[in-house]
């Protein structure tokens, strides 16, 4: 059984990857992201790579180039898958050496086709020629017995009549087999018809579920219905962003279900298209196998009968398709709603960043604060040291004013007794 490694970020799409290559009777390893790839391709060979082109760790590209760079992995195909798929996508896509690119979500069975495909470009070159036999020379023609010949015109009829009958037993035989498949085509019909039936109770799970999204999205809109107020209070609101961004994951879960009901829906209409194409073999081997209508009368009437199933199938497949229509719709309102929120959060991120932004300027302005009171305090020290040495400064001058007071005093007592000596030196 082949071994297809499949490597998405998005469970959802896994699950579609490995539901669609499963019923292809396919080998599926599932890896969440490009590491996980990777340490499964250190220890296995797989016969098909398929990877997402955008993961978190590692991504679709890096896979890629592993994978060619690897002696024992670089002839092992790998199938790039992305959402968006573009110049810029193909380019890179073909610098890695890929084997091409997929667009997701996948429409009907073209993931099956396209890793189908490359399995078999991968065992063309191991498939060889198959020996050709060689001729069996004809056998020597026998000597004719003696007696009594028979004439030309006799052994032409009898030759004739020989190759007439070997060619009514190649008809028989053919129509026989032609019969045989038309009996197998009738049981493969009886049992597409049983699966039919197997799936009116998914339909009917999803309709369930579609109601359940009805009233969900109901309750989305009576809760976006005050978002001007949200508007108003953005900062008050955040646990309101919270709790819809939660709902918005639901809503993409739902949408990813959504896309496994269009896939599912695409697998049957090819089914359908299959059965119109095998109903239209049956009309045209019925049209040919006339000398047969005895044989096939009991065939005739089962196919018919299958026909008439596959048509109620079709009528009630197209019913849910409708009803898929309004759901898309109600989803895509839904979307609109969400890129509002998308809008509301930006801003309140814009509104963080502002009020970040004022922190860090109250950080900021505290800090320089914090310098001022100690540049206050340093020259409050320098102002008292000033004070204390003005203090000294002035007991100084004080003292200084005392001692030249005292020295003039003195000075006036020396010059009063000098004037004394004076005029006692006159006197005599």
């Amino acid at each position: 059984m082949p071994k297809i490694l499949v490597a998405d970020d998005s469970i959802a799409v896994r699950k579609v990857a490995e539901r669609l290559l499963t019923e292809a009777g396919l080998g599926v390893t599932l890896a969440a992201n490009g590491e996980e790839a990777l340490a499964y391709l250190s220890k296995e060979r797989p016969d098909v790579i398929v990877s997402d082109v955008i993961m978190p760790d590692k991504s679709g590209y890096e896979v890629c180039a592993f994978v060619r760079g690897n002696a024992a992995l670089a002839s092992t195909p790998v199938l790039l898958i992305s959402g968006i798929v573009n110049d810029e996508v193909t380019k890179q896509a073909e610098s890695c050496h890929a084997d091409g690119v997929l667009k997701k979500p996948f429409q009907g069975t073209s993931l099956k086709d396209r890793v189908m495909e490359l399995l078999a470009k991968r065992q063309e070159p191991a498939s060889a020629p198959a020996p050709r036999k060689a001729p069996v020379p004809a056998p020597a023609p026998a000597e004719q017995p003696s007696g009594p010949r028979v004439s030309e015109e006799q052994l032409e009829t009898y030759r004739q009549a020989v190759a007439g009958l070997k060619e009514a037993e190649g008809l028989l035989d053919a129509e026989r087999a032609r019969a045989a498949e038309l009996a197998k085509r009738v049981v493969e019909l009886e049992a597409s018809a049983a699966r039919s039936a197997q799936l009116e109770p998914q339909l009917k799970a999803e309709r369930e579920r579609a109601a359940q999204l009805t009233e969900q999205l109901s309750q989305q809109e009576r809760q976006l219905a005050g978002l001007a107020e949200a508007e108003r209070a953005l900062k008050a609101e955040q646990a309101l962003a919270a709790k819809l961004k939660q709902e918005m994951q639901g809503l993409q879960k739902a949408v990813n279900k959504v896309a496994e009901l269009e896939a599912t829906l695409n697998a049957e209409r090819a089914a359908a298209a299959q059965l119109v194409q095998q109903l239209t073999g049956l009309e045209k081997a019925a049209a040919r196998g006339k000398e047969f209508e005895t044989r096939l009368a009991q065939e005739e009437h089962r196919a018919a009968d299958l026909e008439r199933k596959s048509v109620e199938a079709e009528s009630a497949l197209a019913g849910e398709r409708a009803r898929v229509g309004e759901l898309s719709g109600k989803l895509a309102e839904a979307e609109r709603q969400a890129r509002r929120v998308d809008e509301l959060e930006a801003q309140l991120a814009a509104e963080r960043q502002k009020t970040a932004d004022s922190v860090n300027r109250l950080e900021q302005t505290a800090a320089k604060l914090k310098e001022v009171d100690a540049l206050l305090a340093t020259e409050r020290d320098r102002n008292a040291l000033l004070t204390r040495r003005v203090s000294e400064t002035e007991q100084a001058a004080e003292q200084a004013t005392k001692r030249f007071e005292e020295m003039a005093r003195k000075l006036g007592e020396i010059a009063g007794l000098a004037s004394q000596l004076g005029h006692g030196k006159n006197r005599s």
